[in-house]
Parts: C-alpha cells; sequence; structure tokens
C-alpha cells in the first residue's frame, strides 16, 4: 500500500481499492519487420515489444481494422507505429511480403493518417514519431498553424500525417484533388483517443470518417482503421460505428509491465477544489510528484494557487489549461517531465495535450463524467520503480456522492459503453450536403452513410440545397458546404465577449449556453476575474462586459415547454410506464437571480426580455397515472416539488449508466403535461436530434431508477442539498423541490417497499 498513514488515518477517506503489479508478457518483433525499424525501437527502449503491441501490429498489417483498447502507457503507441513504419518506408527497402490484403510493393508508397481530438496530441505524437530517425519515414503535422510550406510537403512527400478531424472536414476534403498523393497512397487511419468521439461531436467525427472513406476510394484507396482508446467494453463495436466499416477486431487485454496502484475515494467536509488544493500540498511535501485534474480553467489556476501558499517552494507549482500559449504548455511539459515541477493543476488539456506517465499521485478533483476518462487520468501516476497513488475528490452532487457509497461502480463494473448516433440528421443532413460539394452523391453511398442517405438527399434536394442530374445529387450553392458545420457545436459559431473599453476579446461562449450566461446583467467569470455583462447582442453575437469586484453571482431563470413529436417506444414498470421518442423544447430565460458568493442567498430577481430558443431533439420519459399517484402518499400539493426534484436526482446519476456529463442532458418535470395527460418526468438530449443519451437512459431505465431512488433516500440531508436533488443548472432556481415526496414518488414507480 502506498496510501500514506495520515491519509488512511481521515475520516474523509472513504475506500481504497488496491491493484496489484502486472509484471508483463513480452513478444517478439513480427518477422515482416525490417532490421532499421527494429533498431530504431531499440532506441527509443523498446528491445522487445508487448504481446498486444505485436497481436495489434499483425492484425493491422493483415489488412484487418482493429481497435486497441489497453490502459494508459500500455503502449498502444508502438502498436500501430510498427505496421504504418513498415508500410511507409518497406519500398525503400525494397522488400515485398505476400499474403496480405494490401501487399507492400517496391516503391508503392503507402502513407498513413493519424488523428487526435487536439493539436497538442498529434504535435506530441509528432516528437515520438521522429525520436525513430528512420531514413525514409517522413513524418508532419498537419493543423491550422500550419505554414503554406508544411502544407505543401504534406501534400507531396510525407509518409505519416499527424492532424485533427477538424483540418480533415474543413481543409483535405473539401480540396481533395491537391492531396490526391496522400488520399490515394492511405493505408492505415489512426483514430486515437477513440473513446473521445461520442454524442453529436462523435457523430460528426463519424460522418467525416465516411467522407474520408469514400474519397479515398475514388482514388484507389481503401485504408485499414486502427482506434487507441482507454479501456472499453465496446471499442470494437465503436471503431464499426464511428467508420462505417463491417468489423474491427478487439485488443484489449493489457501485457504491458505496471506498477501497483491504491486508487482511494475522498469525500469532503469543505470545497472540493480547497481539499484539493491541501491533499496536493501535502503529497509534494511527502515527496510525491502530483497532478491534480479540474473540470474548469478557474479552478486550475486556484487550485495551484492555494496549493503554492502552502509550499516552502511555491515555483514547485504550476497550472496547466486551454488558452496557454504553445511554449508555455511546453515549459510546463518539460519541467514536469524533468521533475523540476513537483505538482501541476491542470484541465484535459493535459489528459489529451501530452503524454505525460510517471507521476506519484494523480488527484481526480471530481468525477471527469465517465470511467475511461477517470482511470486515463489515475493511468498517468506510476513508475517502473514506484506504485501509484490515485484519489477521486468527490463533488457536491448526486454521481459524485452515490459513487462514494457505491464504489463497485467504479472498481467491480465495465467501463461504459459509447454512445454514438451517427445517423442523427441534424448532422447527417449538411454532413451529405458537404460530401455532395466532394463528389456526386449517389444511391451507392448507403453503402458509406447508412440506410437514411437517399431519404436526406430528396429532402436537401427540396430545399434547394442539392440539384440532382443523372450523375446524382450536385450543391447547388456557390460557398461552401462545411463552412455551415461546426464539428463541436451544432448552433454553430460562438459568441464572443469583449472588453468594452479596449476591444479585446475575452473569452467565447457557446451560442446554446449565452443566453444563460452572458445575458444582460450577468456576471462572467474568465481565469479567475470578474466581468459584468452591460449588453448582450444575439444577433451579432457579442457580449459587452467589463471587469468588476461584484461579491454576487448569477444564475438565470426561464420558462420551459416540451412537446412531444412522437412516441416510438413505451414499457411498463411496476408503477409507470417508460417512453422514448422525439420531442420538441420551447425554452425562454425570463430573468435572473442576484445571488451571495459566499452564503448563495438571493439578493434579489430581475427581468429580461430574451426570444424563445426552439430545441428538437430525443427524450425518454416515464408518466404515473391517477390511480397509482393516490397510493404514492404524496399530497397533491406536493406532487410538482416531488416530479421536480426526482428529475434533478434522476438526471444527476445518469451519468453512472450512460456515458454523458449532466451538461449533456436536461429535464422537465409537470402534474400533468399536455400530450400524456399524466404526472410526467422528462430528461432529454441538450442537442439538436440527440445524442443518443436519452435512448441509453430508456435501455437502462429499471436500474437508473433504482439507483435514484437508493441515493435520494440515504442522502443525509433533511429537505435537499446539492448531492442529491438541488441542480447547478436548474432555470427554474430548484423551486418547488420536496425530496421527502420524491423518494414516495420513485418506491411508486417502483413498486418497492417505503423504508422510513
Amino acid at each position: 500500500m502506498v496510501v500514506p498513514g495520515w491519509l488512511q488515518a481521515d475520516a474523509r477517506l472513504r475506500h481504497v481499492h488496491h491493484r496489484p503489479a502486472s509484471a508483463g508478457v513480452a513478444a517478439e518483433f513480427p518477422d515482416w519487420l525490417e532490421e532499421p525499424v527494429r533498431e530504431a525501437m531499440g532506441r527509443l527502449g523498446v528491445a522487445k515489444p508487448w504481446a498486444h503491441q505485436v497481436e495489434g501490429a499483425q492484425t493491422a498489417f493483415r489488412g484487418d481494422h482493429v481497435a486497441l483498447a489497453t490502459g494508459t502507457a500500455s503502449g498502444k503507441t508502438v502498436g500501430y507505429l510498427l505496421p504504418i513504419v513498415a508500410a511507409c518506408v518497406s519500398g525503400s527497402l525494397g522488400r515485398e511480403v505476400a499474403g496480405v490484403k494490401h501487399r507492400l510493393l517496391p516503391g508503392s508508397g503507402h502513407s498513413a493518417l493519424y488523428l487526435a481530438p487536439t493539436k497538442a496530441l498529434a504535435h506530441d505524437q509528432l516528437r515520438s514519431a521522429r525520436e525513430l530517425a528512420i531514413q525514409g519515414f517522413r513524418p508532419s503535422t498537419l493543423d491550422g498553424d500550419s505554414s503554406d510550406a508544411e502544407r505543401r510537403f504534406v501534400r507531396d512527400s510525407a509518409h505519416y500525417v499527424l492532424s485533427n478531424p477538424d483540418m480533415l472536414h474543413r481543409s483535405v476534403l473539401p480540396n481533395h484533388a491537391r492531396w490526391s498523393r496522400l488520399l490515394g497512397s492511405l493505408r492505415y487511419v489512426v483514430i486515437d483517443e477513440a473513446h473521445r468521439y461520442r454524442g453529436v461531436f462523435g457523430a460528426q467525427v463519424a460522418a467525416v470518417l465516411r467522407r474520408l472513406r469514400r474519397v479515398a476510394a475514388h482514388y484507389g484507396a481503401d485504408p485499414v482503421f486502427i482506434s487507441a482508446s482507454a479501456t472499453a467494453v465496446d471499442a470494437a463495436e465503436h471503431l464499426s460505428t464511428l467508420t462505417g466499416v463491417a468489423s474491427a477486431r478487439l485488443i484489449d487485454v493489457d501485457t504491458s509491465r505496471r506498477p501497483a496502484l491504491d486508487f482511494c475515494l475522498w469525500q469532503p467536509n469543505d470545497d472540493p477544489h480547497h481539499e484539493a488544493a491541501d491533499l496536493m500540498s501535502r503529497l509534494v511535501a511527502d515527496g510525491r510528484q502530483t497532478l491534480c485534474f479540474t473540470t474548469s480553467r478557474v479552478q486550475a489556476e486556484l487550485v495551484a494557487l492555494r496549493a503554492g501558499r502552502s509550499l516552502a517552494q511555491a515555483t514547485e507549482v504550476a497550472s496547466y489549461r486551454g488558452g496557454y500559449l504553445a511554449d508555455d504548455r511546453r515549459a510546463i511539459e518539460r519541467r514536469l517531465q524533468t521533475g523540476e515541477l513537483r505538482a501541476v493543476a491542470c484541465t484535459n488539456a493535459l489528459e489529451l495535450g501530452v503524454d505525460i506517465t510517471g507521476v506519484d499521485a494523480v488527484l481526480s478533483c471530481g468525477f471527469p463524467g465517465t470511467l475511461a476518462a477517470l482511470w486515463q487520468q489515475a493511468g498517468r501516476a506510476g513508475r517502473a520503480d514506484r506504485d501509484a497513488l490515485a484519489i477521486l475528490i468527490a463533488k457536491p452532487d448526486p454521481l459524485d456522492s452515490y459513487l462514494c457509497e457505491h464504489p463497485e461502480l467504479i472498481f467491480d463494473a465495465p467501463v461504459e459503453r459509447i454512445v454514438l448516433h451517427p445517423s442523427n440528421p441534424a448532422v447527417l443532413g449538411p454532413q451529405l450536403a458537404a460530401a455532395a460539394q466532394e463528389l456526386p452523391l449517389t444511391t451507392s453511398d448507403e453503402h458509406y452513410f447508412g440506410p437514411t442517405t437517399l431519404a436526406l438527399a430528396e429532402r436537401l434536394e427540396t430545399a434547394g440545397i442539392l440539384r440532382r442530374r443523372p450523375a446524382g445529387w450536385f450543391w447547388a450553392r456557390p460557398d461552401r458546404a462545411v463552412d455551415r458545420i461546426d464539428l463541436r457545436n451544432l448552433a454553430g459559431g460562438s459568441v464572443d465577449v469583449v472588453d468594452e473599453t479596449t476591444g479585446r476579446v475575452v473569452g467565447q461562449v457557446d451560442p446554446a449556453a449565452a443566453d444563460r450566461t452572458v445575458h444582460e446583467g450577468a456576471v462572467y467569470l474568465h481565469l479567475g476575474e470578474q466581468w459584468r455583462v452591460a449588453h448582450y447582442d444575439q444577433a451579432a453575437g457579442t457580449a459587452l462586459a467589463s471587469p468588476s469586484r461584484e461579491s454576487y453571482f448569477t444564475q438565470a431563470l426561464g420558462e420551459f415547454e416540451l412537446v412531444v413529436r412522437s412516441d416510438e417506444k413505451q414499457r411498463r414498470l411496476a408503477g409507470a410506464t417508460v417512453h422514448v421518442g422525439a420531442v420538441e423544447l420551447r425554452s425562454r430565460v425570463t430573468g435572473y437571480l442576484r445571488r451571495d458568493t459566499f452564503t448563495g442567498k438571493v439578493w434579489d430577481s430581475t427581468p429580461l426580455d430574451l426570444p424563445q430558443r426552439t430545441l428538437r431533439t430525443r427524450a425518454t420519459w416515464w408518466t404515473v397515472d391517477a390511480a397509482t399517484l393516490g397510493r404514492a402518499d404524496v399530497p397533491e400539493t406536493a406532487l410538482a416539488g416531488s416530479a421536480h426534484a426526482a428529475e434533478h436526482a434522476a438526471i444527476g446519476l445518469l451519468p453512472a449508466f450512460a456515458p454523458c456529463d449532466r451538461w449533456d442532458i436536461g429535464g422537465l418535470s409537470t402534474r400533468c403535461h399536455p400530450d400524456t395527460g399524466e404526472l410526467t418526468v422528462f430528461v432529454h438530449d441538450g442537442q439538436p436530434g440527440g445524442a443518443g443519451f436519452a435512448d441509453r437512459a430508456y435501455d437502462a431505465c429499471e436500474a437508473w431508477l433504482a439507483a435514484t431512488l437508493v441515493h435520494v433516500r440515504s442522502c443525509p440531508c433533511e429537505a435537499g442539498c446539492p448531492r442529491c436533488v438541488v441542480s447547478p443548472k436548474c432555470g427554474n432556481g430548484n423551486h418547488p423541490l420536496d425530496k421527502d415526496g420524491a423518494v414516495r414518488l420513485l418506491e411508486t414507480v417502483l413498486s418497492l417497499t417505503p423504508v422510513r
């Protein structure tokens, strides 16, 4: 055990899980690997590869798609680099290998494409590729920062191109004729951090990868796809869904050497970020190099500042987040790797931005949304000669509190399935338009885009977006179709927060959240600084603000209406009927509260006049009829508050059953909904067309609601708190809420015996 004594003796330590060390299982390099490549691997310290690396390399080399789903720091990079380097340099080495789907012919000029969700990760991988120093192997990055000369080199000469889906979407595919050498010689496509491609972002990337396959086929290539991800139960299925290929081979047995790990659950009495800073400083004082992952940029700065004040040498602590200049990020990474930095508080920019391993301890301040992300963070800890310590510091919300009560959901349960809905028409329609501008869309393209392709093409034709000719559907407009698509935001663009004195852009806000966060009078936080919004212009996409030192924060209020558009499936629970289908959510921000920064007490309320927003998405909902309600022992006056509290708790716990964040979903509850005529609780996806989370909630409804009941019933508070039914995102200011009524309502829905 590496848990320090002072930690073991603390009542806030709720659970310790011990994972024993593993010696690892090595294997011989494949016989098709040339000696110069073996020597290069030796220079990198890979005298013998791990067995799972060889298995992955052999599978890809044979021409089969492969999903590498082993733990953090298990060497997945070597697993896909071996076949890539062999393919890219085999022509110059003059060797032929028979018996594979893609024969390596002298002078064949194979190429490979690596895709990462961030530019920083691609640049980090470039350093690894260059360290091989193999003659004839030419790697290069391609992203929005690439110069014209760098882009020409990639088009004309590069073997191994490290990029991101956004660059592929906006630059390469719309101009595919200029990239014909790369696309026509494409042998492998690596999708790194594949578990990050979920929900609407995943659906967008799925469409881009289908466009890539289609254009590559136009130039005569049929690439092998290799995904690399943290441990997942459905990595091969996810790769097939993401790319549209028929099947993929799963490699998920980690044969690498790894240290022992002690994983602790810590439930704070105080602010979790304050306690994270205190734990970090004590671990550093014990001689342990420590990372602390936080859930926001501001908290990364504040945790580092607080921890630094507790240490004799504050320069031993730094923060790391998105928004830093590249040189500053590289300097922090270098100081962390050399040991000069003893502690770093960071966002997942470090988790995704660079391959940092070998620290002594990792703190996760708040559950990061998925088990895959949590284990990836914990995997940053551990050296060959020292065991590892990881600590999950629970936030005061339903999910984190529930995990502290049920540690088996972390340590005994499989990593969650990845939710992906590539046929989402709100995503696929615009992507088909982009595909049609690249090459005429034909009936045969159902092979790439699925069975809804033709119906969507006809709808685009009716709307005047596409024009049908004998050769297929063509883009009918003078602009670029891809410019209408933001892979990471269906609303498109962003709202700029602008310093009204200097005109400097302070920050950017997702348009979907702008009405709630940068309305007139809102207090906006950026880099630990407060800004008060003086004017919000939705049409121009700007919010003018000035620095402030207010002792309050603002919380938006709103009104909501939800209309059921299609009730597609239903099934009975003991005391309710569960449904899933398409809905339309109409919402409007009507005002905001000013709350005291320290106590949370409401100062006053200010009305706002903002337009109504309409969101067409998917939802699951459950209805309870009047006869069943009569058995619930809930007063009529408390039914609305009971349903509202049950809704909040259910939303808070859904990420334990579907890989989403509570901010990816929303809800609405009503004593008597006009479309159902009964008490109804809705939980809906937060993106147009749906992201798949509501459908997964329907599938897991019994277990999900049972867990919700257990958690609310066991929370020690009297009337409701942030750990059970109080939501930080409630548009009605958490009013009305009835915790006891929620327990009785859920007991009735599940027909469980009340426990008083």
